[in-house]
């Protein structure tokens, strides 16, 4: 229900707003820097969970064009995670304090449970990925490397640092999302040719 409250921010009175519950209020129960292993079946299901809400958009006829995929915190990073792994021309991806899940690689340091080098693109999947430059959840370097992937797939990123704030999301942030969602064209209208 809280990342509702972020809807009345933006100025889309045409979209639908979809926010599944996880399980327990949480998608998973460690950080997203554990090793994958801690998360699971945590992490499994509250993948499976987005994809469902996927399946059920695109059964009302709403193409993955046309659908952004947006979380703060816990659920920007399954949102990051959910789109690396399900790569698509999607309408955005919105990263508000986090980024991809997993020890990931970090050089010089084991163990390196995952590599981030998900396999398909994101042939220009506008994505805005934001973050404090002191986030006390989210390290800087994670949400760079989130920037370096998304974009290594294909994705148009906007990536922002902010200094001085906290695990919060800023009035800038909203501003470039509700420009990401204005810049999905609108669907096109029914052919008015009997034969076409």
């Amino acid at each position: 229900e809280s990342i509702l409250t972020l809807a009345n921010e933006l100025h889309r009175p045409d979209a639908a707003f979809l926010a599944p519950d996880a399980a327990g209020g949480s998608w998973y129960p460690h950080s997203f820097l554990a090793p994958l292993e801690q998360n699971e079946p945590w992490l499994s299901s509250a993948l499976r969970r987005v994809y469902r809400c996927v399946e059920e958009t695109e059964a009302a006829g709403i193409g993955r064009d046309r659908i952004v995929l947006a979380g703060f915190s816990q659920g920007a990073c399954l949102a990051a995670e959910f789109v690396a792994r399900n790569p698509a021309r999607w309408g955005g991806l919105v990263v508000l304090s986090g980024g991809l899940i997993g020890t990931g690689q970090t050089e010089g340091v084991p163990p390196e449970d995952k590599r981030f080098d998900y396999p398909g693109r994101l042939d220009g999947t506008p994505a805005l990925v934001g973050c404090a430059d002191r986030d006390p959840h989210i390290p800087r370097r994670r949400v760079e490397q989130t920037v370096v992937v998304l974009s290594e797939m294909q994705a148009d990123v906007d990536g922002r640092i902010y200094e001085g704030l906290g695990h919060a999301v800023n009035r800038d942030e909203m501003e470039a999302f509700d420009r990401l969602l204005r810049s999905i064209p609108a669907p096109a209208s029914p052919s008015s040719d009997p034969h076409g």
